[in-house]
């Protein structure tokens, strides 16, 4: 078993105007920090389509390159981050796309949940909605939500922390998010996958 495992960081916005990728970019720089190999899946840079087929609907190695390099990161991946801002108190739809093209590459890789928004309540809203959709495609979701109001203020979009809170919440975050990971790294390498 490697010693960290490795996290996928899935950001949801595809908005000009991204704050939220700050969010992301300080995630990424906290997990680099201890050791943990780390990816961002960016849907503005993967650019799926809009969901037709799903990527399992595909014959193997017949998948858009997009899809399959999607595949790739998810399977790769020991846990997951989600990173989703508001939008009328639900999910980006960038974001549902995207975890929607995928099924079981998903399954049994435990979540935690970022998100964030430019008024006080820090995206919680839309974590709710996330929580079980994130549940539906078999991902198990920590307890903890690492929300970030005022996303403008608190975070800058390269991902410097503004507010000294957001650096204890975010490790306390990521100790729960890398306990599971860990444990469910650990688990597959064991006895794999029930199914």
């Amino acid at each position: 078993m490697s010693s960290h495992p490795r996290i996928l960081i899935v950001y949801g916005s595809v908005r000009e105007q991204r704050q939220g990728i700050g969010v992301a970019r300080h995630l990424m720089t906290c997990l680099s920090e201890r050791g943990c190999p780390v990816e961002l899946a960016d849907p503005k840079e993967i650019d799926l389509p809009l969901l037709d087929m799903m990527y399992k609907q595909y014959a193997k190695g017949e998948a858009p390159e997009a899809m399959e390099r999607m595949a790739q990161m998810i399977k790769r991946a020991d846990g997951v981050i989600v990173v989703s801002g508001e939008y009328n108190h639900g999910i980006p739809p960038a974001l549902k796309n995207l975890l929607d093209h995928f099924l079981e590459e998903w399954f049994f890789k435990p979540a935690g949940i970022a998100c964030y928004s430019a008024g006080r309540y820090g995206g919680v809203r839309a974590a709710m909605q996330l929580r079980m959709t994130l549940a539906e495609i078999g991902m198990p979701t920590i307890s903890s939500l690492l929300a970030v109001p005022s996303v403008g203020a608190t975070v800058s979009p390269e991902g410097k922390v503004e507010e000294a809170w957001l650096l204890k919440s975010t490790n306390r975050f990521l100790d729960e998010l890398l306990w599971w990971a860990a444990a469910a790294q650990a688990q597959r390498e064991k006895v794999g996958a029930p199914f």
